[in-house]
């Protein structure tokens, strides 16, 4: 009875310290916004948002687009180019980190590429493939694409070498220990690369939307500042944010069910 009382009495806490922590920065912003201590034209009130929010669901006002439509196109987009990333990342980190060979081909290119930012790419997609819906998803897949093989590289290094030694003394071939001990031991970071990805997609989903987008979320905000709206702006940066935890927990929930998984089967 104590264990139980004790568990429940931690999940509460565990469930309402969030929502308490997020009604506190509503209610001071709000405050602030009331007051006048921050200028309205600034920063809208909190209630103005939500009144935002339920007219955006039925009108295209300003920017020509609902919410819901814009955050479809949005999520198309990023989705698009956050799975080109992870299938085509997560391989070849894997493949560098096990093959010594395969890191050798492609760490120089790899090493130039890395630290070009995802928005430097904008003009030279703009020649290459013009604009429209792959143009930005090229962009979010080269967000993307390095934290995937930056901790898919990782993942697999750490693979633990007595697993990697009494493996081979059983006759296993290296193939075999890399698809049945490097690769799973490795899934812990290829989850923590997916979403690094996944925070990059979403923070690089206005500056794709530039390239001659007329919807997504970060067209609206765009649109927003054109015409004096803070309220669409804010809008759109709620969206996207509730967007981007939502897509957050489900890739916990995906990792929690692999990892716990493969945890019961060597059992």
């Amino acid at each position: 009875m104590k264990n139980a009382k004790k568990f429940f009495s931690g999940n509460m806490q565990n469930f309402l310290l969030p929502i308490a922590t997020v009604f506190v920065f509503l209610l001071i912003w709000q405050i602030a916004a009331a007051t006048g201590a921050v200028p309205e034209s600034k920063l809208p009130q909190p209630t103005r948002i939500l009144n935002t929010f339920f007219e955006k669901m039925q009108s295209p006002d300003p920017d020509g687009s609902t919410l819901i439509q814009n955050a479809l196109a949005s999520l198309k987009v990023t989705l698009a180019g956050l799975l080109m990333g992870i299938f085509l990342g997560t391989p070849i980190g894997l493949l560098m980190g096990w093959y010594k060979p395969v890191d050798n081909f492609v760490r120089p290119l790899f090493e130039i590429i890395r630290p070009i930012p995802p928005i430097a790419w904008i003009p030279l997609t703009i020649l290459w493939i013009g604009v429209g819906m792959f143009a930005k998803v090229m962009i979010i897949f080269f967000s993307a694409f390095i934290p995937c093989i930056l901790n898919s590289y990782a993942g697999i290094k750490g693979t633990s070498k007595t697993l990697i030694n009494v493996s081979k003394t059983f006759g296993a071939t290296n193939f075999e220990i890399f698809y049945k001990i490097g690769v799973p031991s490795a899934m812990p970071m290829v989850f923590a690369g997916m979403r690094i990805a996944m925070g990059g997609a979403w923070g690089t989903l206005v500056a794709a939307e530039l390239l001659a987008a007329n919807t997504g979320l970060g067209y609206m905000i765009m649109m927003g500042r054109q015409f004096g709206r803070p309220d669409i702006i804010v809008l759109g940066m709620v969206v996207i944010g509730i967007l981007g935890y939502l897509f957050t927990l489900t890739f916990e929930k995906i990792e929690n069910y692999i990892v716990r998984g493969r945890a019961e089967h060597e059992k």
